[in-house]
């Protein structure tokens, strides 16, 4: 009984060991042992993204005011009006 015993804990153990190689554990310990290195890479992180949100963010405006242009030019009796308005605003602030 005390061999079976010993033997599911060391299967166990053989199972956690190759868990925590999976999840890297071993470089996450040491990354929060190391400030600096856990700090540059949040930080290159978080730059990363603001750019992505950035960049994104420019493409999907400058396809609506497309759209909106494309809109204007099909003469809609009240909407028309409007993003004829929206779109000289936006064109005026786009140039110096």
């Amino acid at each position: 009984m005390n061999n079976r015993m010993i033997e599911k804990v060391s299967q166990q153990l053989e199972k956690l060991s190759q868990n925590m190689e999976k999840f890297n554990l071993a470089e996450y310990m040491e990354m929060l042992n190391n400030p600096r290195r856990y700090l540059l890479l949040n930080f290159i992180g978080g730059l990363s993204r603001g750019l992505g949100i950035a960049i994104g963010f420019t493409l999907l405006g400058a396809l609506v005011i497309m759209f909106l242009q494309r809109l204007v030019v099909l003469n809609l009796p009240i909407i028309g009006d409007f993003i004829a308005d929206i779109v000289v605003i936006v064109q005026d602030h786009l140039q110096p």
